[in-house]
């Protein structure tokens, strides 16, 4: 199940707010968490500017394509990926299987710094998705308000209301 269809508030705040701190620790133009999936969940700094929908989207899928490098090479995974350009600069880590942080930087950060950030930004961001795995199984356990439907209910829905056919 895709996370942001069912983040929840409290979850989401606290993921803004780290990845606030992340952009001014690290002193990056911009920081973005994202699903694997290529779906942006927040973001901080300077995304204004930015197509953060493609860059999410692409983002993930040069992670999914480092996966397969992986792979090829016999390892389990390379959960980081670093980009240099000639003004700005990608760092982009893992979040156990659920999620991506991207770092767009300059040369007012260095590499090292960065990746220091990211360390200490994941450490805080793990309990949150873990709480939000927990909350999730416990809410498909529940049911959501619609899960015991069925069929004959919306039939019965339709005709009281005079539009069955």
């Amino acid at each position: 199940m895709a996370i942001t269809s069912v983040m929840y508030g409290p979850e989401l705040e606290q993921l803004s707010g780290y990845c606030d701190k992340l952009c001014v620790d690290a002193a990056a133009r911009a920081v973005l968490l994202i699903e694997r999936s290529g779906q942006f969940i927040t973001g901080s700094g300077e995304t204004a500017g930015l197509d953060t929908t493609s860059l999410a989207s692409l983002a993930a899928g040069n992670v999914a394509a480092t996966s397969g490098l992986a792979e090829l090479l016999g390892e389990r995974a390379f959960p980081t990926i670093f980009h240099e350009g000639e003004r700005d600069n990608l760092y982009m880590s893992t979040v156990q299987d659920a999620a991506i942080l991207v770092v767009v930087f300059d040369a007012r950060a260095s590499l090292g710094l960065v990746r220091l950030r990211v360390k200490r930004c994941i450490a805080q961001l793990l309990p949150v998705f873990d709480g939000l795995n927990e909350r999730i199984t416990v809410d498909a356990t529940v049911g959501l308000p619609l899960g015991d439907v069925n069929d004959g209910d919306i039939d019965q829905l339709f005709e009281a209301s005079g539009l069955h056919g």
